[in-house]
């Protein structure tokens, strides 16, 4: 996958091109609107399917669709965004817990996750989050940003049997 070839200290064309859109392009945070619904959702499916391997199939479609249903008004949604109002990454956060924060996998690798991380924190007074047991690169993200686990349920909050890390600021234990 992509994402393990950008930490590799190979050359490549996407990395190359991947610097290059990032010099010549403005960012910014904004507050979920409708119309990046279906933008989100394309983003979600494709981070997922880069970052979750241990998912089966079968559950990724089953998955898939409870977040289909999701209606993001529910939680404080902020999409992150370039120049072009395309949405790169997006963070849904309900009472001072991430919910969840997605990046496109291209944009994985660049400081993306940790400019959305660090607006849940310092915006949105962010302190927990849970965390797939199997998505180590998700449980190091966190670690290295102040995170660390407090606790863990053997199933996730689907009921599915993918164990999940609970995760609070160092600070606020």
């Amino acid at each position: 996958m992509l994402r393990k070839i950008w930490g590799g200290k190979e050359n490549f064309p996407e990395i190359d091109q991947k610097n290059r859109m990032m010099n010549s392009r403005n960012f910014s945070i904004q507050p979920y609107q409708h119309p990046f619904r279906k933008q989100i959702l394309t983003v979600w499916e494709k981070s997922v399917l880069a970052t979750h391997e241990f998912l089966t199939e079968g559950d990724f479609l089953e998955i898939k669709k409870m977040v289909e249903s999701i209606d993001f008004n529910e939680f404080e949604v902020h999409c992150l965004l370039d120049d072009q109002k395309q949405v790169l990454g997006f963070l849904g956060v309900l009472n001072g817990k991430i919910e969840m924060l997605f990046l496109d996998p291209f944009w994985i690798g660049n400081g993306m996750g940790k400019l959305l991380l660090d607006f849940a924190k310092v915006k949105l007074n962010c302190k927990e989050v849970d965390v797939n047991e199997q998505n180590e690169s998700a449980r190091k993200f966190y670690e290295k940003s102040g995170f660390e686990v407090v606790g863990r349920s053997e199933k996730d909050g689907a009921g599915m049997d993918y164990p999940i890390l609970h995760m609070k600021l160092k600070n606020e234990t």
